[in-house]
């Protein structure tokens, strides 16, 4: 390291010092999920090992890759396919960027969550800001799951009783009621949630076969007939902003940051580098190929969830749904626990006069009988929140744009750069703290641009359960279901 390295580390670490010791609260781990779920479990072991960098590479990709690829090939439709591969890399190195400059700011503050770093920035204010973004993510995504587990099994159940196909609406009705009551409720208040954060590399193995599944559909070519529209290799559209919503969805990763970096051997900014680096770019292959099978398959005509693109016959494509609903459900109790924990949380620091932190080291399974029947309270609201808010719209398009544009994009790129902004000691317009402010101002453009854009057609005219064109052929069998020659099943006011 030259001198100038040297002297902005010391510089940085005698900040921190400062920051430190006019600051004696304790870390507030809150909303870490996977965190919270699995550090009890993992004390326990009387040899706890760390991991190396490759392990903490694969956990990390883990971590990245999930459900929100499925949109990538829609996004490209949304932003042009030129330009919607150019923004996809933009994308990804932004968040790469974000994302070690996350771990700095730990370095700084002394406090290695996200929550803690948010304080230690900017006090309680800031703390409750990422406390609402961090509801509204996982709440969002809660909704997008039903949506997406509507849509993928009530296909496959068309395929076994084709008379449903006349009225798919209910169908899809009927699929997310019955997951929800008998599937989602029971895994969100399963106690050893615990083992189903473990079990998330499952979600990462549904969706590699999913990719293989889409891939061997393009170069098997059973889709060729699939039209092509004017605007279906145009380089670029106009819609950029929501295509940019969908990839920070796609991308977000930023709640498990610290998991990874502390879970590492020899934890070092320069080995975190590394590993941020090395994930960031699988996963952006791994979107990549999505986007690119996906779009080339059905160009102009790709739709929020690829998977709605594919043939209700078609028996891959069946299976790749069956996956992803897999996927979605090994997912959806993560996702709740964290958004139960932050209101739980949020409403003992109202009626505390002490400040009440998140215990990241108590098991659900160790609640007592009170805390037990409010979590109970709690989940079934958040649920049930979420199913009744799914029917609002059919498509998964706008759920991934809204959910990427107000809360993910806020969450990787506006506030870890606020908070380096203000933890660090250099000068606002220094060469450290350009790229950061940089930062701000592409997510805050994003956000507010894309929020006054969405906002209006965010339910629209948007429909599922429409047959394409060139699946009619193939579903003759079912009587008086509605098809489409050349527009996209889920119908927006731009497609």
């Amino acid at each position: 390291m030259d001198s100038g390295g040297k002297k902005q580390v010391v510089s940085e670490f005698s900040y921190m010092l400062q920051r430190q010791a006019s600051d004696d609260s304790t870390e507030a781990a809150a909303f870490d999920d996977i965190n919270s779920l699995m550090k009890n479990e993992e004390s326990q072991a009387s040899g706890e090992t760390l991991s190396s960098l490759p392990q903490a590479s694969f956990n990390y990709i883990n971590s990245i890759v999930g459900s929100g690829v499925i949109g990538i090939p829609y996004a490209l439709h949304r932003a042009g396919f030129g330009l919607g591969l150019f923004l996809l890399v933009i994308v990804a190195v932004i968040t790469d960027y974000s994302l070690i400059l996350m771990v700095r700011c730990g370095h700084l503050s002394g406090r290695f969550s996200y929550p803690g770093v948010m304080e230690a920035a900017y006090g309680k204010g800031g703390y409750y800001l990422l406390s609402l973004l961090q509801f509204m993510y996982p709440f969002l995504a809660m909704i997008s799951y039903n949506v997406v587990v509507g849509d993928t099994l009530s296909k496959v159940l068309v395929r076994f009783v084709p008379s449903w196909g006349n009225s798919m609406g209910a169908v899809r009705f009927g699929v997310v009621l019955v997951v929800t009551v008998f599937v989602i409720i029971p895994l969100c208040l399963y106690k050893n949630v615990s083992r189903l954060a473990k079990a998330s590399f499952l979600s990462l193995a549904c969706v590699i076969i999913i990719l293989i599944a889409v891939i061997y559909k393009l170069l098997a070519g059973d889709y060729s007939v699939v039209p092509d529209t004017p605007e279906s290799w145009r380089f670029a559209h106009g819609d950029l902003i929501p295509a940019v919503g969908i990839m920070a969805f796609a991308f977000m990763c930023h709640h498990n940051t610290f998991l990874v970096y502390q879970s590492m051997r020899n934890a070092t900014l320069e080995r975190w580098v590394k590993v941020t680096h090395l994930s960031v770019g699988c996963a952006w292959l791994v979107a990549a190929f999505f986007g690119i099978a996906g779009y080339c398959t059905f160009r102009a005509l790709s739709q929020g969830d690829l998977l709605e693109n594919y043939c209700w016959d078609d028996d891959l494509m069946n299976f790749a749904r069956v996956l992803f609903s897999i996927s979605i459900l090994l997912t959806f109790p993560i996702e709740c626990f964290v958004s139960r924990e932050i209101v739980r949380t949020q409403i003992k620091r109202f009626y505390s006069s002490e400040v009440v932190e998140y215990d990241t080291d108590k098991d659900p399974s160790h609640a007592t009988g009170e805390e037990d029947q409010k979590s109970v309270a709690t989940t079934l609201v958040i649920v049930f929140a979420a199913f009744i808010l799914s029917p609002y719209t059919e498509c998964l398009g706008p759920v991934l744009e809204l959910n990427g544009l107000l809360a993910a994009i806020p969450l990787a790129y506006i506030l870890p750069g606020l908070a380096y902004i203000q933890l660090s000691p250099h000068s606002l317009f220094s060469q450290e703290k350009l790229p950061a402010a940089g930062l701000v101002l592409f997510g805050t453009i994003v956000t507010i641009s894309g929020a006054a854009l969405l906002m209006p057609n965010l339910i629209g005219d948007c429909r599922t359960g429409i047959i394409m064109g060139y699946c009619r052929e193939d579903e003759l069998a079912i009587n008086g279901t509605l098809y489409l020659a050349s527009t996209p099943a889920c119908v927006t006011e731009r497609a």
